[in-house]
């Protein structure tokens, strides 16, 4: 069965952090694209960060970039979100998915490629 658990989430002060992680099962991570993506309340859902699956070559949001970190452990078949300086705007759902290795991380992949499958998510709260 493919599936994608996502963990690492939870209430943290502004300029704080966190790491969320993405795990896989059924399928191996290094052999697919990956990405995470957040949702706010009332908000569609927005790419963050890929990372992609031939060289590792990533890609960050402008809202993220400098603070966020994606990185691939093959050996443990997961892939992380270092989350730095967070900010109360980053609080969202954060979600993790899959696609084609052929689609290449950019920031036009995050609406026009064949996602999936997805995580139930984990929730980032950024509060004092």
């Amino acid at each position: 069965q493919l599936q994608l658990v996502e963990s690492g989430g939870g209430l943290v002060q502004p300029g704080g952090s966190l790491r969320l992680s993405c795990a896989a099962s059924g399928f191996s991570l290094v052999d697919y694209t990956i990405g995470w993506f957040r949702q706010a309340p009332g908000k569609e859902r927005e790419g963050v960060s890929c990372i992609s699956a031939r060289d590792d070559w990533t890609y960050y949001a402008d809202s993220v970039k400098g603070r966020f970190t994606i990185s691939r452990d093959s050996a443990n078949n997961t892939v992380s979100l270092q989350m730095n300086s967070l900010k109360p705007e980053d609080t969202a759902v954060y979600s993790c998915a899959r696609v084609e290795p052929y689609y290449y991380c950019s920031e036009y992949i995050f609406r026009g490629a064949p996602w999936g499958p997805w995580g139930q998510g984990t929730q980032v709260t950024v509060s004092s």
